[in-house]
């Protein structure tokens, strides 16, 4: 019966814990997270609403577009 006790004390607690990356809020378009800082492995894109970093991983940083390039 205690054994029942404890499971059931532990699925309560562990559905208040949130899911793991959910403690950042999400910008461009859902690819980056907002922070105070980025990692090594990411770059800052442009401020979120919070005035937070929007950080993005290397690997999905866009291509700047050159000044005469368009036509």
């Amino acid at each position: 019966m205690t054994q029942l006790y404890l499971l059931i004390v532990a699925l309560l607690v562990l559905g208040h814990v949130p899911p793991g990356r959910s403690e950042f809020k999400r910008c461009w378009k859902g690819l980056g997270a907002c922070r105070t800082y980025c990692t090594r492995q990411e770059s800052y894109m442009h401020l979120c609403p919070d005035a937070s970093l929007c950080c993005l991983p290397y690997t999905l940083k866009p291509m700047s577009i050159a000044h005469g390039d368009y036509e």
